[in-house]
């Protein structure tokens, strides 16, 4: 029997602060995006960066403590799979959009970002934080708050 295998890390700063949302069954999603650069020198010598921009989706628990704890700028590492969805516009124009729905995050360089109020999440910065293990990780789409 084969498998297949659907496996994404990055290593990233975020865009913006991330935005969270609930479902009407009230689960917690959370929304960023993480940019990656790699840089090289050309036959010419000259040097390139090139910056990709990476939508990341965190659902349940990791939702809240993404949305508590990353801030826009912060560095972070992100494992998850990705997931394409499909759709047509009223105009007939297809649609792709790709997501990485993440279930590892773990804060990485500087950590000033970090809330200071007292509420001891500062400790969740240097452990990796697993997203909650359910039986199902799939959401019907019409649970989607966007």
């Amino acid at each position: 029997m084969s498998r297949g295998l659907n496996k994404v890390m990055l290593i990233g700063r975020l865009g913006r602060d991330p935005e969270m949302r609930y479902t009407p069954s009230g689960r917690a999603v959370t929304t960023f995006n993480v940019a990656t650069s790699r840089s090289w020198n050309t036959a010419n010598g000259d040097r390139r960066t090139e910056t990709e921009w990476f939508r990341v989706v965190a659902w349940g628990n990791l939702a809240e403590i993404c949305h508590q704890l990353l801030r826009k700028g912060q560095q972070v590492y992100i494992e998850g799979r990705l997931k394409n969805y499909r759709w047509q516009d009223d105009n007939g124009t297809q649609h792709i959009r790709t997501e990485i729905v993440a279930n590892e995050m773990i804060i990485l360089g500087d950590r000033k970002h970090l809330k200071a109020d007292g509420d001891n999440h500062s400790s969740h910065a240097i452990e990796e934080i697993p997203a909650e293990h359910e039986e199902s990780h799939e959401i019907p789409e019409d649970e989607f708050p966007f």
